[in-house]
């Protein structure tokens, strides 16, 4: 099951990680998140080197905004605190699991 990050909890397991994070922006009112929520979750049981899990940005509207996120789903990979890729809307598992193998 992929993490989930919060406002409060950001900082320490995103920004902080001594591991990559694949962080997937969602809302439970989009179809396309709702579409690749399980791939996430699958990704996040495959990968044990890398921290995987979702911003719901209706309750976590701060993060969100502090990375201009306009379109659901946004896919965001940060290494050592910085946003070293990105996707927007549905991706397929394959997609996804290359952005994770550039970065790990």
């Amino acid at each position: 099951m992929a993490l989930s990050f919060t406002d409060e909890n950001f900082e320490t397991e995103v920004l902080n990680s001594d591991v990559p994070v694949l962080v997937d922006f969602w809302a439970p009112w989009c179809g396309p998140c709702k579409a690749i929520g399980p791939i996430i979750d699958q990704l996040a049981q495959e990968y044990t080197d890398v921290k995987i899990g979702k911003v719901n940005v209706d309750i976590e509207a701060m993060v969100a905004q502090q990375y201009g996120i306009s379109s659901l789903p946004a896919i965001l990979m940060f290494k050592n605190g910085q946003v070293v890729d990105s996707m927007i809307g549905a991706q397929p598992k394959a997609a996804l699991q290359n952005m994770i193998n550039r970065h790990r």
